[in-house]
């Protein structure tokens, strides 16, 4: 019953937000969202480390509750909220939104996430769409969902997939954490329509003669990570391919881990097509040119005696 109530009062919290517009202005050195920022700051400190599941999510329904009060604000848009490390506060390439996304980690070891979408408006009254963690009732991972039954993640990039004639979608990559057991990581599709937000969408082309999906869900085991990231040079969605360490483990996901080979996802026409056992180099950078490759015979030797 608890659960259920703590559900409802961050509904109640953001649905009151969803509705309310307010005009938004550039910030110059905001004095009431440094304000706001410091008490954010405060109880991120808090609904991480109480002691309890009550605990931890009362703080966060305080910490959601003070969130969206701040983003009422006026200039809350570009006001960059750097102090919140816990928080992923991520914008779109095309600046015409922006993700909150958090996560509490519970006494059983699993993890409830939460989350908002703010938009950038044409009239600068405040538009969010509130992230509504709805996992545990997804009886597939490939639904297509809108943000009142969102497969919640801590999103860490947005990647524009502009296809011919179409309008743009968003690809979403993300943490999604599980259990004691196995984490997840998770490349989801968000789209807008006039008055919603989607997630999910037919893009997901894989090996032939395999169904079209709609998101793609990784899993794999606790203690080891997982690599997916976008690379930038190639223009494609690369990521660890994992495998069971044993053939008799498949389908057991406690035991998959990286085997050391890259799969990718790349825009073609308008689906994200696989490519198997890719070459994934680092991105440019930079500080590349402050570091010596020893096979160049122009760089003078210090000889030391």
């Amino acid at each position: 019953m608890k659960k259920v109530y703590l559900s409802f009062l961050i509904t109640l919290i953001w649905g009151a937000a969803a509705s309310t517009g307010f005009a938004q202005v550039k910030p110059a050195g905001n004095p009431a969202l440094n304000k706001y920022q410091d008490s954010l700051f405060r109880y991120t400190q808090t609904m991480f480390t109480a002691t309890g599941n009550i605990q931890r999510f009362e703080q966060n329904a305080k910490f959601i509750k003070m969130l969206v009060t701040a983003l009422k604000t006026p200039g809350s848009y570009t006001y960059g909220f750097d102090s919140l490390r816990t928080i992923s506060i991520i914008s779109s390439p095309d600046r015409s939104f922006r993700i909150f996304s958090w996560y509490i980690p519970t006494e059983e070891g699993t993890y409830r996430f939460f989350g908002t979408i703010q938009m950038a408006t044409a009239d600068g009254k405040l538009k969010l769409y509130p992230l509504i963690d709805d996992t545990e009732h997804f009886t597939d991972n490939n639904q297509i969902t809108t943000n009142r039954q969102w497969y919640g993640a801590r999103y860490y990039e947005i990647i524009p997939l502009m296809a011919g004639g179409q309008k743009t979608c968003y690809a979403l990559l993300g943490w999604k954490g599980n259990n004691i057991k196995t984490s997840k990581k998770v490349i989801d599709i968000l789209s807008f329509d006039e008055n919603a937000a989607t997630f999910g969408k037919p893009i997901f082309e894989g090996p032939k003669n395999t169904p079209v999906k709609n998101r793609i869900v990784f899993e794999y085991n606790r203690q080891n990570t997982m690599t997916l990231r976008l690379d930038k040079k190639e223009q494609l969605i690369a990521f660890d391919h994992l495998a069971p360490i044993d053939s008799t483990m498949t389908g057991n996901f406690e035991y998959y881990a990286s085997d050391s080979s890259f799969d990718a996802y790349r825009l073609v026409g308008n689906k994200l097509k696989l490519i198997e056992n890719i070459e994934l180099n680092n991105d440019p950078n930079d500080l590349d040119e402050l570091y010596i490759d020893p096979k160049r015979k122009d760089i003078p030797v210090t000889k030391k005696f």
